[in-house]
């Protein structure tokens, strides 16, 4: 079987099952990855042991004996990667199409401004869209299904590691490389299953972190002068959880605060007024789609 330039990344913590049935989709791709990386957050013996023992014996495999949480995996799957090309995944999220890296090489190709590609990202229950020849340049994407140029991933500070990263991690990413001059493109294309319902998303601890990372955020790259729509952030996520009825976590994330942005506090490095503005533009605004079949010569060749 043929493979490609691409390097994936996934970073895990106790989901050996899910790990090694995403690692069976990504394998069954036409071409293949030319490597894979995993990292095994927190000294995870089990999943070690259960990969030692699986049929995916070229799988590299990283570990950290603290806890990094999924952006602190990233980061060193990532920076470990020898393509300039990085698929990334979460431990229970895979393609949808044989051909997806293939797909990948031709979108990057076509849109060389272009830092991060995201997939459309479906999850159980949901219904699974057309693969159409369509892009949009957005504002931010979804870590499980998405890919990096990883020159481009090498000029930012990478992720801030924090055991759960809700509100924070994709956003602050999508940041620091618009701040380079980057741009962030989704195509419906590319297709990722999250084999998940998302039922944790409404957990204290996931409310908690929902609103303390929003404030990290505000604090680690919005210039000061913006430090007050991280307030407004917060104030409307805590409003958005009350009338959904999500009370459990409310009071712990507004403590958590201070101590999350003091123990991050080195990691502060705003981006510019220009960069965050146009962030915020593309969240407002239509954003159109490019027709991929009226402007490539890639895919008539492909």
């Amino acid at each position: 079987m043929k493979t490609s330039p691409i390097t994936v990344v996934i970073p895990t913590y106790n989901r050996p099952e899910q790990l090694l049935a995403a690692l069976e989709k990504i394998y069954a791709c036409d071409p293949t990855p030319s490597e894979v990386i995993v990292h095994i957050d927190a000294n995870d013996k089990v999943t070690q042991t259960v990969l030692d023992n699986s049929s995916f014996k070229t799988v590299q495999i990283i570990q950290s004996n603290t806890q990094m949480g999924p952006g602190g995996g990233r980061n060193s799957a990532i920076f470990a990667a020898s393509n300039e090309l990085v698929a990334s995944f979460d431990d229970d999220s895979y393609p949808l199409d044989k051909d997806y890296f293939a797909r990948l090489l031709i979108l990057f190709d076509m849109f060389p401004q272009a830092a991060v590609i995201g997939a459309s990202v479906f999850h159980i229950g949901e219904t699974v869209l057309a693969d159409n020849l369509v892009a949009q340049w957005v504002p931010d994407f979804i870590g499980c299904g998405c890919a990096y140029r990883k020159s481009a991933f090498q000029q930012t500070k990478g992720y801030v590691p924090l055991v759960v990263a809700y509100g924070m991690e994709e956003v602050d990413m999508a940041l620091q490389l618009r701040h380079h001059d980057w741009k962030i493109l989704n195509s419906s294309w590319l297709r990722v299953f999250h084999n998940t319902r998302l039922t944790h998303h409404s957990s204290a601890k996931v409310t908690a972190a929902s609103i303390a990372n929003l404030a990290l955020l505000a604090y680690l790259r919005y210039p000061v002068s913006y430090w007050w729509l991280g307030v407004v952030q917060c104030l409307n996520r805590i409003v958005w959880l009350i009338r959904y009825r999500r009370w459990q976590g409310i009071l712990q994330g507004v403590v958590l605060i201070p101590k999350l942005i003091y123990q991050h506090r080195q990691s502060r490095q705003p981006v510019s007024i220009s960069a965050l503005q146009v962030h915020r533009q593309l969240h407002r605004a239509e954003l159109p789609a490019i027709e991929l079949k009226k402007n490539s010569t890639f895919l008539a060749a492909s």
